[in-house]
């Protein structure tokens, strides 16, 4: 059976598990290996750019709501500003020893679904954010992404393991760890290769704040 659609993944989801009960939540076993997916792969399929915008006197910024993880953020000046990242802690002792008024923004931390910056600015400002994004999750209108697409055996064994619940002392879960984590392995490798391999990076551009 061909693996490239939210259809076939889900028709082979079925045939592996060959249980009439589990059909209705099929779809619920792919959303969470979307999930634990997102948390354990950063490839350069997932990376993203985004065009921030930061007003005066606002010390916090909103991310992008397929944000998982800053790879860079970059000041529009001239010349271009690269912020550091610091930890919440860290950033709080700067702005209480070093940073009591504002300026041009120098470091950056991640605040739930913020964006936080230092010096707060003292203007407005437009960033370059470079980021890993969310996976482009499938559902009946999304029929496929990069990663079914890639990596086919990584979504039907992430999947099947989310069935352990209901399989239980099924002797087929530990068999679908090792290839999922096996296959996740994999594709980190050559994504780590692919990446210092002398390419061009196209990062996809989105606009945001």
């Amino acid at each position: 059976m061909a693996l490239t659609t939210y259809t076939e993944l889900k028709s082979s989801l079925a045939d592996w598990l060959n249980r009439s009960d589990l059909t209705s939540v099929i779809p619920d076993f792919i959303s969470l290996a979307e999930a634990q997916m997102e948390r354990q792969l950063r490839t350069r399929q997932m990376i993203v750019r985004a065009t921030a915008s930061f007003a005066a006197g606002a010390e916090y910024g909103t991310v992008p709501d397929d944000f998982l993880e800053a790879k860079a953020v970059k000041l529009d000046t001239n010349p271009v500003t690269s912020l550091t990242f610091q930890t919440i802690d860290a950033l709080d002792q700067l702005s209480n020893t070093t940073y009591l008024s504002s300026g041009k923004p120098l470091y950056f931390t991640v605040v739930g679904n913020q964006f936080r910056l230092l010096p707060i600015p003292d203007g407005a400002y437009t960033a370059d954010l470079v980021y890993y994004a969310k996976l482009t999750k499938l559902s009946s209108t999304v029929a496929t992404n990069w990663l079914l697409t890639q990596a086919p055996d990584v979504y039907l064994y992430g999947s099947l393991l989310q069935a352990a619940p209901y399989l239980q002392d099924d002797a087929r879960i530990s068999v679908w760890s090792s290839l999922y984590l096996a296959g996740l392995e994999q594709l980190q490798i050559a994504d780590d290769r692919g990446s210092t391999s002398g390419g061009a990076l196209m990062a996809r551009a989105r606009t945001f704040g």
